[in-house]
């Protein structure tokens, strides 16, 4: 496993702006940010145990992060098929909240920069990394020029420029809280963008290394308006082909792509499979060259079978139960009231934390291959701090205490949507036991995945479990599912405190006291529990070894642009 080491966390930093002083770290113009290794429909009622299974614990686990193609002779061609465990959302760098969305984007929709295999923060559709002014409020970037869009369209700063005004006057927009104060975004001849902010705002390298720095093609976006996800047009390794609702989406290669030589097939395909078996059953069979999200009930015994390989990392995001407190017109809209005790009494939410036996569920669903979490800062992530570490303490006789203080009968009910993939349904089960000895009696409705985001968008729920695949700077984890009024904050949580906290934290690149401040924002989350933080996730992919250059990372996404067919041994 690879460690997160402060020691080559180098951050680019002219300015630093907080309420007090903070050392001054040197000028850089690199960035390193080291990774980890860088429908069903019911209702149920039903208690069920779970067994403890004796398995290796999480630490021991070592990351694999990519199946190398190195002196292996390659294929040239092919068709690839990827068995997809849920159906991607609308397939629009500006909208999309789904991780899956990001598995498919990652084909066609190139960055400003990414993450590599070691978790550096590298130019993509940049040329360089950003430069701040030394008061922080003006950035910029630099764009390649040899580059065009899968349209013909030309790739320059003029279409970066475009594709941020949109991710910020969008009514819909996802990525507009993500991008922080700007208050203007100039392109200053072909190769630079100027990013103008009211207020510095450190995180920006990170965000445009995700959905925010994916850049569409001007010319698709004037035809296609709002419609263009249905056929999103970009610069990648591959292009949009045509996409079968609930079925399938598939990309070509595209022979206008600026390192066209180093795209090895000629299609690859996502199959949607929502059921982890019949994923593994299908890469056993040929059918398919690779599946995400194995089930951890699958993976050992995948693992010992010949011409499969596995990659295993682990996660910077988390599982957890968001609470709706307030989120009753959907997400953009104003919070209204919803009077429940679980929705106004944080003793309520506090008693829900403390029920669950986090350790414990994860050792008898996940057979110790997940983690138990807290907060949404993992603890390889060099912004950890004591207090983003802390765990509350399963305690259900102080949890059932709670509940008699708040006055509410017994045994408490809340109705939990959930994914309706097997192995989140075992999980809700265990949990639905757990908390039962502490008073609450959970009901489980398991909803197909995608509509499960509109679910939560909607405010259309009392509590759901869903989860976030991480991103490497904690700005992106946070301020859009806690901050008021933000793009993410399914939950309609709102708290003064929380807001400043997390505002101070981006006006900053000190990275100890960014750690605080995202230390004291997850002690106060830890009180009000908007999320109930359950867990992080191993991310989990096999495939055929007849092929090589598959990777993933700790982000979570399966990345397979430079994937080949390759001769067998």
């Amino acid at each position: 496993m690879i460690v997160f080491n402060l020691s080559t966390l180098l951050i680019a930093d002219h300015w630093i702006h907080m309420s007090r002083p903070l050392s001054r770290l040197s000028s850089r113009r690199t960035l390193w940010i080291p990774l980890l290794a860088a429908g069903l429909v019911l209702s149920t009622t039903a208690c069920q145990a779970q067994q403890v299974q004796s398995a290796p614990d999480s630490s021991s686990r070592v990351d694999v992060t990519s199946a190398p193609i190195g002196d292996q002779t390659i294929i040239e061609g092919g068709d690839f098929v990827m068995a997809l465990s849920a159906e991607p959302d609308r397939l629009d760098p500006t909208t999309s909240s789904s991780l899956y969305t990001r598995y498919v984007m990652q084909t066609m929709c190139q960055k400003l920069y990414d993450l590599d295999a070691d978790g550096a923060i590298v130019p993509q559709l940049a040329t360089e990394l950003p430069e701040f002014s030394a008061d922080g409020l003006t950035v910029t970037i630099p764009v390649r020029t040899d580059a065009v869009f899968a349209d013909g369209t030309p790739f320059n700063a003029e279409a970066v420029a475009t594709t941020l005004q949109r991710h910020l006057d969008l009514p819909t927009s996802a990525r507009r809280s993500e991008l922080g104060p700007i208050t203007s975004v100039t392109a200053v001849g072909d190769d630079e963008v100027q990013v103008s902010y009211s207020e510095p705002f450190s995180p920006l390298t990170a965000v445009l290394a995700d959905r925010a720095g994916m850049i569409m093609s001007p010319q698709a976006l004037e035809t296609a308006g709002d419609a263009f996800g249905d056929g999103p047009v970009c610069v990648g390794p591959y292009k949009f082909v045509d996409r079968v609702p609930q079925t399938s989406i598939s990309v070509e290669r595209d022979p206008l792509y600026y390192d066209a030589a180093n795209v090895h097939l000629d299609t690859i395909t996502y199959r949607i499979m929502t059921d982890s078996n019949i994923r593994a059953a299908n890469l056993r069979s040929g059918d398919v060259q690779a599946a995400d999200s194995i089930s951890t009930q699958d993976v050992d015994a995948l693992a010992g079978e010949n011409g499969i390989g596995i990659l295993q990392v682990g996660s910077l995001g988390y599982q957890g139960i968001t609470v709706n407190m307030g989120n009753t017109d959907g997400i953009g809209a104003e919070t209204g009231t919803i009077d429940t005790p679980l929705a106004q009494d944080a003793t309520v939410r506090r008693a829900l934390s403390m029920a669950v036996d986090r350790t414990a569920l994860v050792q008898s669903v996940f057979n110790n291959w997940y983690d138990a979490a807290c907060s949404p800062v993992s603890s390889a992530s060099p912004f950890t701090s004591a207090l983003s570490e802390e765990c509350p303490a399963y305690d259900p006789d102080g949890a059932k205490a709670l509940l008699e203080d708040a006055g509410v009968d017994l045994p408490y009910p809340i109705e939990m949507a959930v994914s309706n993939n097997p192995d989140t349904v075992r999980f809700a089960q265990a949990l639905q036991a757990s908390v039962a000895d502490a008073g609450f009696e959970l009901t489980i409705s398991p909803i197909e995945y995608s509509t499960l985001l509109d679910v939560q968008t909607r405010g259309d729920f009392e509590a759901l479990q869903l989860g976030w695949s991480g991103r490497v700077d904690p700005h992106g984890n946070m301020f859009n599912f806690l901050g008021t009024g933000q793009g993410n904050n399914y939950s309609g949580y709102s708290n003064a405190d929380v807001d400043e906290l997390l505002t101070e934290a981006t006006a900053t690149t000190d990275v100890s006291d960014r750690a605080e401040l995202y230390g004291q924002v997850s002690a106060q989350v830890q009180e009000d529990n908007p999320i109930i933080y359950l867990y992080r996730q191993r991310s989990i992919t096999a495939f055929s070894t007849g092929i090589a250059g598959i990777e993933t990372f700790a982000d979570g996404v399966v990345h397979l642009s430079n994937v080949a067919f390759v001769e067998g041994e």
